[in-house]
């Protein structure tokens, strides 16, 4: 019986920690395949943020002139990029990306496999869009 109960809370605590998309991840550029900056990912209430917590290439602009909102022409560096996702069974969805380099902002879904997260911005349906892969940073 003990033993059933250490394996029920160790799977537990396996789906629990599977599906948390907190801590830094290192993004990787969709078209270029190079890293480009750290994301760390944080709870606010019941929404995930996210903003860009070091450089790793030097952008031409440090700031977001493109944006159109309130971070028109705010620094790059703890930019927050990803607003408002909602955890929804294995997804995070109903959130917002924002591309500093464009300006840009995408709805969001982000599905996390092992210590890659994979994080989809799109513009209506989510077939229109850009997909990248982040890992994890320990």
């Amino acid at each position: 019986m003990k033993k059933l109960l250490l394996t029920l809370v160790f799977s537990l605590f396996g789906v629990l920690s599977f599906a948390q998309i907190e801590g830094k991840w290192k993004t990787i550029d969709d078209e270029t395949k190079q890293p480009k900056s750290i994301v760390e990912i944080y709870k606010k209430g019941d929404q995930y943020y996210g903003k860009v917590s070091q450089l790793l290439i030097k952008p031409a602009n440090p700031n977001c002139v493109d944006c159109k909102d309130d971070r028109k022409n705010k620094p790059i560096l703890g930019m927050e990029i990803i607003r408002g996702l909602k955890k929804d069974g294995d997804e995070f969805t109903g959130g917002t990306i924002t591309d500093p380099k464009t300006g840009k902002t995408y709805k969001c879904t982000i599905t996390k496999s092992g210590d890659l997260l994979n994080v989809r911005g799109y513009v209506g349906i989510s077939l229109m869009g850009r997909s990248q892969t982040w890992q994890k940073v320990n």
